[in-house]
């Protein structure tokens, strides 16, 4: 059976920040010194200890290079005041496209040269170069187009990358180990159409790539579908590939974008025009074996389709209580393009949207939005929407996860231009991280927001969202009823410290393999299972609105208790209770201070000692009339 956890928080319980991030937006953090006409900004955290990484490019003697600076989690740039330069030489003069990532203890960045080859380099916290100053070649020198890297921390914990790249026709894979030394190299390729464009989700023992396959139709247009395939670290193929959105006639400039579901699966979306002309963007999922869930072969728009409006410019995130997407885009009138509105939906994995065509976050007054980030709080109940203005300032919203505003911040109220960063840091901490270029200053600027819309120092961290807890003391034994003259077994617990929808009760008939889930009343802490003799494995969980708990453990720290069933009465010097140890009702709900002549009429049920001092537990018929 498929099990939802609570997801892994590598977060301190009580941190606040100290001086450094400002709380005025009106000024913000100055984070390096770099020039007015820098671009491709990109944010990463190390989930380990907080700090952050911020890459940006901009022309040096080397072309268009990258230069990065560290930050601790107040903020602090820890590098030099101009960052350090990735000096790896003949860059092009122009962006060929870059990825970057934290990992524990440092940061790798991809990217690719003038060769045309991909290369990766890593920097250490301290400013070091472990791989060498220039780091190494990937995939053989093969490659010439766009980079990506994924970290593996976090799902499979030990330091290395997986770096993708692409040339005009395929797309190639590598693992990169913590220590430099490489994989083999994997090439995906298609004799009859060109694999480009390839992304990269974390997957159980491997890694999922997902990636277009196309035809040039004309000058500017393509036949273009998208695939999902899975690979292990030495490029064996471990999932099949598999279609995920099936072919449409789309602009070249058109891709995809995908983000990991947290259950070993993925969101997948797109946005183009190729459906009736009217531009929107389109939403598929796949589970952890790659198989779509969302049946749509185009997928399920974020917004009812209109002539009159494009939905674009799509940025996504997932909800760690339901595993839905979140996914925040731009409304743009098709007549100018000049009449923007930002909008926020939900979309579940089978492709059901709770809140229709979304909630609407900015409307039009007058001026454009662009940069639109969405991300969740993992350890409270909500999300936030970042996006920039016409004006030059960065808005912030937060929502709850049913969609109910609770706060709006102004990051950035300064009306110069800024070049916002491609990413968000992602909450970590407690915060999440914005960069940006100042146009004017060719400064790098940043600036923190808290999971309550506080800039500056963050408020110690709320307790988890109560989501996912565990009944606690399953125990469980045969008992006999005398009364009714049946018999079963009766299984007690404890309730989690947070209220439950209800009680699932996994029995599994051990002689027959056969498995029945009965749904137990969340105010009960005790069931007697009347069952027919045989042996059976009983497994308690508790229910959260769409999640599901770990099951229970017992005193012993098993999460399951075996019984055997049978006909045989119990001795009868030990089935009568002469010293009453706890009184429940027949829905399991404990009824303290109480003795039975106290009670009124019913049935109870009544655990105990019996004359030779054994527990046992007994179905009791009071009639106190």
């Amino acid at each position: 059976m498929k099990k939802n956890t609570l997801l892994t928080m590598a977060l301190a319980a009580s941190f606040a920040l100290q001086a450094q991030w400002v709380d005025d937006p009106s000024s913000n953090t100055r984070l390096a010194n770099c020039n007015e006409a820098a671009a491709e900004v990109y944010v990463s955290t190390d989930i380990t200890n907080g700090d952050s990484y911020v890459q940006w490019h901009y022309q040096g003697e080397n072309g268009w290079s990258p230069w990065l600076q560290r930050l601790d989690v107040n903020g602090v740039p820890q590098w030099p005041a101009d960052g350090i330069h990735v000096t790896t030489p003949d860059f092009a003069t122009w962006s060929p496209g870059y990825a970057m990532t934290a990992v524990n203890g440092g940061v790798v960045t991809v990217f690719r040269t003038l060769g045309p080859h991909h290369w990766a380099v890593k920097i250490n916290a301290d400013g070091s170069f472990p791989w060498g100053e220039h780091g190494f070649i990937l995939f053989d020198g093969e490659g010439g187009g766009r980079s990506e890297v994924l970290s593996t921390y976090g799902f499979n914990h030990d330091d290395g990358v997986w770096a993708l790249g692409t040339d005009m026709d395929s797309t190639f894979l590598q693992y990169i180990n913590a220590d430099g030394t490489l994989r083999p190299k994997t090439t995906i390729k298609d004799p009859a159409k060109k694999c480009s464009n390839g992304l990269l989700l974390p997957a159980e023992n491997g890694v999922f790539v997902v990636y277009s396959k196309h035809t040039l139709q004309g000058y500017t247009t393509y036949n273009k579908e998208i695939h999902v395939a899975g690979y292990d670290k030495n490029g064996g193929q471990i999932f099949p590939e598999t279609l995920l959105f099936a072919q449409q006639a789309v602009g070249a400039s058109y891709v995809h974008y995908a983000i990991p579901d947290n259950k070993g699966g993925g969101y997948v979306y797109q946005f183009h025009n190729g459906i009736g002309g009217v531009y929107n963007t389109y939403v598929t999922h796949f589970d952890e074996s790659g198989t779509p869930t969302i049946t749509e072969p185009n997928g399920i728009a974020v917004h009812s389709p209109d002539y009159s409006n494009f939905y674009t410019t799509a940025y996504a995130t997932v909800a760690p209580n339901s595993n839905d997407l979140i996914i925040a885009y731009l409304q743009k009138d098709a007549a100018s393009q000049s009449q923007h509105r930002v909008y926020v939906n939900r979309i579940t994995e089978s492709g059901e949207k709770p809140w229709g065509d979304g909630i609407l976050v900015a409307d039009y007054t007058g001026q454009s939005y662009g940069s639109i980030h969405v991300d969740a709080i993992d350890y409270a109940d909500g999300f936030v929407v970042t996006y920039g203005t016409g004006q030059g300032t960065i808005e912030a919203v937060g929502y709850d996860y049913e969609g109910n505003l609770l706060w709006n911040t102004t990051m950035s109220s300064t009306n110069y231009n800024k070049t916002i960063s491609e990413n968000t840091s992602g909450f970590h901490y407690g915060q999440n991280i914005v960069a940006w270029v100042n146009g004017d200053d060719g400064g790098v600027y940043g600036q923190n927001i808290g999971w309550d819309g506080a800039l500056g120092e963050v408020s110690p961290l709320p307790p988890p969202v109560p989501c996912c807890f565990a009944p606690e003391n399953f125990e469980g034994s045969y008992q006999y009823n005398e009364e009714t003259a049946s018999y079963g077994a009766m299984l007690t617990w404890e309730a989690p410290a947070y209220s439950v929808l209800h009680y699932n009760l996994y029995r599994e008939n051990l002689d027959d393999a056969t498995t029945d889930v009965i749904e137990i009343d969340a105010e009960a802490t005790a069931y007697f299972d009347e069952a027919t003799p045989g042996l059976y494995k009983y497994q308690l969980t508790a229910m959260y609105d769409d999640l599901e708990s770990e099951f229970a453990l017992t005193p012993d720290g098993e999460d399951f208790i075996i019984i055997e069933v049978t006909s045989v009465t119990e001795n009868a010097n030990d089935s009568e209770i002469v010293t009453p140890l706890k009184i429940l009702t027949i829905n399991g709900q404990v009824i303290r201070n109480a003795n039975l002549g106290e009670l009124s009429s019913g049935v109870y049920i009544v655990q105990g000692l019996t004359s030779t001092g054994k527990l046992i537990t007994k179905k009791v018929i009071v009639n106190n009339e």
